[in-house]
């Protein structure tokens, strides 16, 4: 027999530096997401700015603050405090549209084997042709997906809590590049990786824009490879794109 229960959703933002951007963020999270979620969490990851004066002016949204930077101490944090049966990811540059967290309950009901979903981004602020080349890495990143069973972005994506709970969390011993793979590899362990092309974010592009395109994609190449195959990043060093 089917169980009724449908499964709850936290919704958790890591945050560092982001009051240029969160406030858009927390914007299209209020019209598009809460209220179809269990809570909203923004994890504080030590920010020197105005982050948590901003977080204050959304009483819905509740503000966690982590003290050790790195996105993946920042994604444990927002694990930790959240009580979802899923746990869903965006970024503070990002803009959750309307019908994204349906998406969610929606392919997490269909599935029972469903262990991680993602989708690919969209830049709100590259230009059509620099979006569409910037956006066809996804494109061109689905034959080695095939190979290994998975691919899956950080700022986009949702995760069952007991698989979280059985891959023992977030592995924070990686700084940054290759957290994502990380994830979708240790996930696909206990369940389906889906990354659905209908399940789209748009983000911003400035780390892009800041270094360019080609950069960008051999960095996120490199490093998919080098966690796919060797078990971890090839770079620990990241800068900070504000």
């Amino acid at each position: 027999m089917k169980s009724t229960h449908r499964p709850t959703i936290s919704l958790v933002i890591p945050a560092y530096n982001e009051q240029n951007y969160l406030p858009a963020c927390l914007d299209a999270v209020m019209r598009n997401v809460a209220g179809k979620v269990l809570e909203v969490i923004v994890v504080d990851n030590n920010s020197t700015d105005g982050t948590r004066d901003i977080v204050a002016r959304y009483p819905t949204v509740k503000y966690v603050f982590e003290p050790n930077k790195g996105i993946t101490r920042a994604r444990q944090c927002g694990y930790r405090a959240s009580s979802g049966d899923i746990v869903a990811y965006v970024d503070a540059d990002t803009h959750p549209p309307a019908g994204w967290v349906e998406q969610i309950g929606q392919q997490f009901d269909a599935q029972a084997n469903l262990a991680v979903l993602s989708g690919p981004y969209s830049f709100y602020d590259l230009s059509g042709l620099r979006n569409k080349v910037s956006a066809g890495w996804f494109v061109a990143a689905r034959p080695l997906s095939k190979l290994t069973g998975y691919l899956m972005v950080g700022g986009n994506f949702a995760i069952r809590r007991d698989v979280l709970d059985k891959m023992g969390g977030f592995d924070r011993s990686i700084e940054f590049y290759g957290e994502d793979v990380d994830i979708a590899k240790r996930a696909k362990s206990f369940g389906k990786v889906l990354f659905s092309p209908r399940f789209v974010m748009p983000t911003s592009g400035r780390r892009m824009t800041r270094h360019g395109f080609a950069k960008i994609a051999a960095i996120y190449f490199t490093n998919y490879v080098s966690v796919a195959f060797r078990g971890k990043p090839a770079s620990q060093l990241y800068e900070d794109v504000r």
